[in-house]
């Protein structure tokens, strides 16, 4: 999206047309924002980035939890789990040079969020603490790492919405994913490290996008995924949720009711995604009466919070449910 993006959302908001993508590049979703959501706004056109599973999982997913708690949720926090068959996981090398792009070009990011000036998200309730680059995870019995998709940005950008134009209480969100046992974990640092050296020199992007297969052990090709693998695979997002009961002022005192909700579908890059985007693209021609009032770029959540969405997802498959600890 980051090369080949911004001339569809052009093309779409000079023509009145909205339009729906599946990226996961922070920058681009929020280059498209700053340039276009005021022509958008005028032409009555909706533009949403992220309706894949970055972000819609987690984007929907949080809104789903604060809709299910009895009271106000004031913070969440969710780990992705993916389960592959004895044919392993492959991703096509597309999401890997976004990575290398996303990583190589940082600083780029932090100047746009400037540029766009966004206001701050107020913290609510108790000040969710950051966790560290690696954590042993009780619940899970596994390490965990922070998730490096574009959700935390997409999810942040949905609350800092809801609150300002809809004055709703904003959630504060950490996104984490589970990577296994300590074998797992020094392979991971080991290839992390190598990649973070790369990314930061031309000639190391050229080697890392030219060979992608050899320098993540396989998980990324140019082939993509094989159709046994994409059977084999399915994902989970667990959402552990904390707030404050009905009757009960957030600005005081601890997080007294927790809630425990999970988004669980098929293999994430090539069913599942699909699945999002043309559910998303749906409710936008179906629930109009619902999407916000005016036109713009905006993220899953805060276009499609009032819609029936969910319930969409629900019955292809991307299931959304409230569950109990001992079901983790």
């Amino acid at each position: 999206y980051r090369f080949l993006g911004e001339p569809v959302v052009q093309a779409c908001v000079e023509n009145g047309a909205s339009c729906i993508d599946i990226s996961g590049e922070p920058q681009f979703l929020e280059g498209m924002y700053l340039k276009y959501n005021e022509k958008a706004a005028e032409k009555g056109v909706y533009v949403v980035g992220s309706c894949g599973f970055d972000s819609i999982p987690a984007d929907m997913g949080v809104l789903y939890t604060r809709d299910k708690l009895k009271g106000t949720l004031t913070a969440v926090e969710s780990f992705l789990s993916v389960k592959s068959g004895p044919e392993g996981i492959c991703v096509h090398d597309g999401t890997w040079k976004s990575a290398v792009y996303g990583l190589a070009d940082e600083d780029n990011l932090k100047k746009l969020r400037k540029k766009i000036g966004y206001a701050p998200v107020p913290v609510v309730g108790a000040k969710l603490k950051k966790r560290g680059f690696l954590f042993y995870n009780q619940e899970f019995k596994e390490y965990c790492i922070p998730f490096m998709g574009s959700d935390g940005s997409v999810v942040k950008r949905t609350q800092r919405y809801l609150h300002t134009e809809l004055q709703e209480t904003p959630v504060q969100y950490g996104a984490y994913v589970n990577v296994g046992g300590l074998g797992s974990v020094i392979k991971l640092m080991l290839a992390g490290m190598l990649f973070l050296l790369l990314v930061k020199f031309n000639f190391g992007r050229k080697l890392l996008t030219k060979y992608p297969a050899f320098f993540s052990a396989g998980r990324f090709t140019k082939e993509g995924p094989t159709q046994k693998q994409m059977d084999g695979t399915s994902f989970t997002m667990t959402f552990f949720g904390e707030g404050y009961s009905e009757g009960q002022d957030p600005q005081k005192g601890k997080p007294n009711v927790k809630i425990c909700t999970e988004v669980k579908g098929p293999e994430a890059g090539y069913i599942a995604t699909p699945i999002a985007m043309v559910q998303a693209a749906v409710s936008l021609l179906e629930d109009a009466a619902s999407l916000p009032k005016r036109g713009g770029v905006y993220s899953p959540g805060a276009a499609f919070s009032k819609t029936k969405l969910i319930d969409r997802l629900n019955k292809r498959g991307v299931e959304f449910s409230v569950i109990s600890k001992p079901e983790v």
